[in-house]
């Protein structure tokens, strides 16, 4: 018999394929997710779960499903997943590291240039009718050749971020709990704390785990501390800024621009507040979205899944049960 497993969302064809050859699943075949109630109520039998960042997977949950073997995140981050409890019960937890380092550095760059360079603005010009002449003062954005770079999170994407910059001629500073040498020498970077780093980059990209230690990293202090020509990027986590105090800082030009592709609350109702501002680009969590990119963490996804299914070590484990 087929151990059987829920998946709250749609995988791409050749990972679902390949899940349904070893696997009885039972797919949450919607956009939107399910409620916790839903699989709350779906999980009570299942062996195996695959699940995504917007699923909260608590010690509840965890509690309620006597079955589960293993809980395959289909991301990289897992901060929606109780490790702890899953740990306990010795149930193996996975993800999906690596795969999107580059794809989300490439995004996060694609964030950084639109926003020093007002393109979605310049959009909303056109759209608008706007656009009766060229004139020496339209639009003025700033140059990222020369400029400088704060990266904060030495990690993968940090570190890709950072040799994407220095094709453009960029002084990068970078601030990490743990300062690292050798990158220090390999990509041409200086360390900076925190403070230091906020006060002298012309732009600042968040690449941080969400922990109960970075939420709220970006806060009133913070902001307050970065020159109100600089431009903030978030391909990290929401609730490492603290979105009211960026929205103040943003509203009253003590920060020139903000470029997220995550936010807090995610996703961001179509009335908030910051989406009125002009100086704002929002994208809905798309950084690893490419074909390639989702498609191999789909299939990462699935290894792990059937890895723990078959009792066999997780391939990319979290928890290394």
């Amino acid at each position: 018999m087929k151990p059987k497993v829920y998946i709250t969302r749609h995988l791409p064809d050749i990972a679902q394929e390949r899940l349904m050859t070893f696997c009885d699943p039972v797919l949450w075949d919607v956009d939107t997710p399910p409620g916790y109630e839903e699989i709350l109520r779906q999980v009570k039998d299942k062996e195996g779960l695959l699940c995504l960042l917007t699923d909260r997977i608590d010690a509840h949950l965890i509690e309620s499903a006597p079955h589960l073997r293993v809980i395959s995140q289909c991301a990289v981050g897992f901060d929606n997943i109780d490790i702890p409890a899953a740990t306990s019960r010795g149930i193996a937890v996975g993800n999906t590291p690596g795969v999107l380092t580059e794809t989300t550095a490439d995004f996060a760059f694609a964030l950084l240039m639109t926003a020093a360079r007002r393109v979605v603005e310049g959009m909303d010009y056109v759209r608008a009718g706007k656009w009766q002449t060229w004139g020496l003062s339209l639009l003025l954005g700033s140059d990222l050749y020369a400029g400088t770079l704060g990266i904060v999170g030495m990690g993968r994407i940090g570190q890709a971020v950072a040799r994407r910059a220095r094709g453009f001629n960029m002084k990068i500073l970078y601030y990490d709990n743990q300062r690292k040498p050798d990158l220090e020498k390999v990509l041409g970077i200086g360390y900076a704390e925190l403070d230091d780093l906020l006060r002298q980059a012309d732009f600042v990209s968040l690449h941080i785990n969400l922990t109960p230690q970075n939420r709220g990293l970006i806060g009133p202090r913070e902001l307050a501390l970065m020159k109100p020509t600089a431009i903030l990027i978030n391909t990290a986590r929401g609730p490492v800024v603290d979105t009211e105090a960026l929205y103040l800082a943003l509203k009253e030009n003590r920060l020139a621009h903000a470029a997220l592709d995550v936010t807090d609350p995610e996703p961001l109702p179509s009335s908030h507040p910051l989406l009125a501002l002009s100086n704002v680009t929002i994208t809905p969590h798309i950084a690893s979205a490419t074909v390639t990119t989702r498609t191999r963490m789909a299939l990462m996804a699935v290894e792990n899944l059937l890895a723990g299914l078959s009792g066999e070590k997780l391939p990319y484990p979290v928890n290394h049960i």
